[in-house]
């Protein structure tokens, strides 16, 4: 299916919490989030990361603590996880599923149902679908361990009961947005793209508002 990237406002005021806004996409996120007028809340590890997400309240805290994120969820509408982690040849890497397991927790101790999380392609249904260079040398010698975990915080959301969505980006990369985006389910004849951080963060937005892709792990790619 093709979408193209919003600049729509919400028809409500939206109050979002954003996991991970201080990482590449997640700036993406933030700074769409408040151009569309959203009540945005960046929570934050390292707040002298985030001194330019102007427009943003700042929230510090781990994103492994449930109590940290019960106060930075209390009264929001939605959360969106653009959390991440290096790639790690030899350790094992647990942080994704761990800060997922407390998210969800906290979300449903607050009473908020609506999650879209990113994780990436390589991850589930979509391994196998990254390109050659990915599936055969860079997802083997540097990223299995992560994917790993990416797995487990897939499988983690999914039996959460929330309103999940999962949005699994191709290759990401830094040029600018604004092009016509796939969203795909089904990848038979899918093996290998690239699509913008920018362009994944306005997809990732659309969807706070949206049940078009509920309970589903859509590929986005240009």
């Amino acid at each position: 299916m093709l979408t193209s990237p919003t600049d729509t406002q919400p028809a409500n005021l939206q109050k979002i919490v954003i996991l991970g806004s201080t990482g590449p996409t997640g700036r993406h996120i933030v700074r769409q989030a408040v151009a569309r007028g959203y009540d945005v809340t960046a929570f934050v590890r390292a707040p002298g990361k985030a001194t330019d997400l102007t427009g943003a309240e700042i929230v510090v805290g781990d994103a492994r603590d449930e109590n940290a994120l019960r106060q930075a969820v209390k009264g929001r509408d939605a959360v969106i996880s653009a959390l991440g982690t290096p790639a790690s040849p030899f350790r094992e890497v647990t942080l994704l599923s761990t800060a997922t397991r407390a998210l969800i927790d906290a979300m449903k101790a607050e009473g908020v149902s609506r999650l879209v999380a990113i994780t990436g392609v390589g991850a589930g249904d979509s391994a196998g679908h990254g390109g050659f260079l990915f599936d055969k040398l860079i997802f083997p010698l540097l990223l299995r361990k992560v994917y790993a975990d990416k797995n487990r915080q897939e499988s983690v959301i999914k039996e959460s009961a929330l309103d999940w969505t999962i949005v699994r980006p191709s290759i990401l990369n830094n040029k600018s947005g604004g092009k016509t985006v796939r969203a795909l389910t089904s990848l038979e004849s899918f093996h290998g793209g690239s699509i913008s951080r920018e362009d994944v963060a306005a997809f990732v937005l659309d969807q706070v508002t949206s049940d078009q892709w509920l309970r589903q792990t859509p590929l986005v790619t240009w």
